[in-house]
């Protein structure tokens, strides 16, 4: 059973802190000033004193977790070490994707343990997310000695731990944000195309749809790909753009892009023969020379 303190009350940080009670360990005090953390800890921690981020790093004798914003990150950790809030031997972990343990020097300086540990989930921040805990990733990035620890957290989290190395920190956020940050956003563009079309509830039209691509990429890949570019019918992607541009022109650019990334991964799986793919390729081409334009 680790002490532990929870620096931030956002939507990860107030989850795992009670994902970490409800396993066993106690979790002593917690930092979150605004109306929305004070809700959060009301549903998830209750019991739980809130108090100043200092005064939470001091009361964290095992395990701080500091679960702020990736541009918060390394005040927080700098700030904490320059007052002396940190201590040899104390676990300090943040929560970002983003950043590996370079940003925690500041705390590795005066002999805490640095620890990442990235849980590779949306959150709502309410109790409705601890029960999707179980069983999934977590990014960490930790020193040898530290991975036994790391990994029992994890587990305790009812996690899994996936171990990425410290250079290799953007590359893995950058993969988890492109797939799931830009599939809301590729979802609602689809949804506004469809109201713009007359359909009076998008969602109920794509909901099986998208479920069905999802699983399917999931389960095998490229070989999932249908759709025109994937057979090559430039004819229907010249219509697609012709009226995107006249109805939404926003969207043109991100059509483009994914149609050309897709287009190169058709071609490269075999889905999509180069012979097949030149008259789509010069549509693209075209297209993008007049949104350039």
């Amino acid at each position: 059973m680790l002490t532990v303190g929870v620096v931030g009350a956002g939507r990860v940080g107030a989850v795992l802190g009670a994902a970490l009670a409800a396993a066993g360990h106690r979790v002593v005090a917690v930092a979150g000033t605004s109306g929305a953390s004070r809700a959060r800890l009301a549903l998830l921690l209750p019991e739980v004193p809130r108090r100043p981020v200092t005064a939470v790093a001091h009361a964290a004798v095992d395990l701080l977790l500091i679960a702020v914003p990736d541009d918060a990150l390394a005040g927080v950790v700098a700030d904490l070490a320059h007052r002396g809030a940190l201590r040899p031997g104390q676990v300090v972990a943040h929560t970002s994707g983003a950043h590996g343990l370079a940003v925690l020097a500041p705390a590795a300086a005066v002999g805490a343990r640095p620890l990442a540990l990235h849980p590779a989930m949306t959150f709502t921040g309410t109790p409705d997310d601890l029960p999707r805990l179980a069983g999934i990733s977590y990014g960490v990035t930790a020193p040898a000695e530290l991975r036994p620890l790391a990994a029992r957290l994890v587990a305790d989290l009812g996690g899994v731990p996936e171990w990425v190395g410290e250079a290799d920190r953007p590359l893995y956020h950058a993969a988890l944000a492109h797939g799931a940050n830009h599939l809301v956003t590729l979802v609602n563009e689809a949804a506004d195309r469809l109201r713009d079309a007359g359909v009076a509830r998008p969602e109920k039209v794509l909901a099986p749809l998208l479920r069905a691509a999802l699983e399917n990429a999931l389960r095998l890949g490229d070989d999932a790909l249908t759709g025109p570019v994937s057979r090559g019918d430039a004819g229907t992607v010249q219509r697609h753009l012709t009226r995107l541009a006249a109805t939404a022109p926003e969207s043109v650019p991100a059509y483009l892009a994914l149609a050309r990334r897709t287009a190169d991964r058709a071609i490269a799986a075999g889905r999509l023969r180069p012979a097949d793919a030149a008259s789509l390729l010069g549509v693209l081409a075209g297209s993008g020379r007049e949104v350039a334009a």
